[in-house]
């Protein structure tokens, strides 16, 4: 029993290298979420084909609090289920088993952070001139690939040619005014396009009237398909002509405003469930994504407070 809560919150520094959080930040998310993974449990002891009483069965070895801490550093570290059993003084089976109770539970306290930008609360930004006319108010928007073991069938859906090796993407919207992570769509295979993911992601319909997006050139087009939203992305070089001074600038601009959704994805990966080799399916990545989403939310508030 080498991970549990109250021997590890003796050591700040070690907390925060095993989770990523400090102890007072996985408190707050504590008394936020046990109330969800007690109301998860019933559910899942009173459904309708299992025979046993709902307080009837096992202990899982370990208090509510303590599998919370399991789930956050398998999301931080990315142990094996063995080591990840081993350091909680519990079986692999059971690692897993609690695992895949708290992961989703986490994934919804993660979505509940995820809020847009309120145009009211910001109103639009004294831009330069050169930007006068990108999105005063933006949700900035980027991908991520994480590696991941060469699938059985469709192998080559999943090969991403600029990683050469089989792929998940990730999409994520961030809010420009703050670092926090207001949308994660569900993941899609390595090689697809970012504008394409982007078209599908839904993000764009949930965006609030005077609220914006910003991209980088993958995103080239997405003005000429939704001219009803404000967007920015960099502008391209002329074909067989040098880029103009004038391009320079507003590209320099662009850079300079789409950094943070850069800051918060290296925040994201961080957790090494984001960064290590998928080893754990390709059904339901979007949950790991979220729930790490939640974390960093949770961090960027409790850097704001202080």
């Amino acid at each position: 029993m080498i991970a549990r809560l109250a021997r590890l919150r003796k050591h700040p520094a070690v907390f925060r290298s095993l989770t990523g959080l400090t102890p007072d930040v996985f408190d707050a998310l504590t008394a936020d979420v046990l109330p969800a993974l007690a109301d998860a449990d019933f559910a899942r002891r009173d459904r309708a084909d299992r025979d046993r009483a709902v307080g009837a069965g096992h202990p899982t070895g370990l208090d509510p609090a303590d599998r919370l801490l399991l789930a956050v550093v398998w999301l931080r570290v990315y142990p094996t289920h063995a080591v990840l059993g081993y350091l909680f003084g519990v079986s692999e089976t059971a690692a897993r088993r609690l695992l895949g109770w708290s992961l989703p539970v986490l994934a919804r306290a993660g979505k509940d952070t995820m809020r847009m930008p309120d145009p009211g609360k910001y109103g639009r930004q004294k831009l330069p001139g050169l930007l006068k006319n990108t999105p005063g108010l933006a949700v900035l928007v980027d991908t991520f690939e994480q590696p991941t073991h060469r699938p059985k069938r469709r192998q080559r859906a999943y090969y991403s040619g600029k990683k050469r090796r089989h792929t998940l993407k990730s999409q994520i919207g961030i809010d420009e005014e703050s670092g926090r992570v207001v949308h994660v769509p569900p993941t899609v295979p390595g090689p697809s396009s970012d504008l394409t993911v982007l078209k599908g992601s839904g993000l764009l319909g949930r965006l609030p009237k005077g609220v914006g997006v910003i991209g980088d050139t993958a995103y080239l087009g997405i003005g000429a398909a939704r001219p009803d939203i404000p967007s920015a992305t960099p502008r391209r070089k002329p074909k067989g002509k040098p880029r103009p001074a004038a391009d320079r600038r507003y590209n320099r601009a662009v850079s300079r405003r789409r950094v943070t959704v850069e800051h918060t994805i290296g925040r994201l990966r961080v957790f090494q469930a984001l960064t290590q080799v998928n080893r754990h399916g390709r059904k339901k990545h979007e949950v790991r994504v979220r729930a790490v989403a939640g974390l960093v939310n949770r961090l960027i508030d409790a850097r704001t407070a202080a």
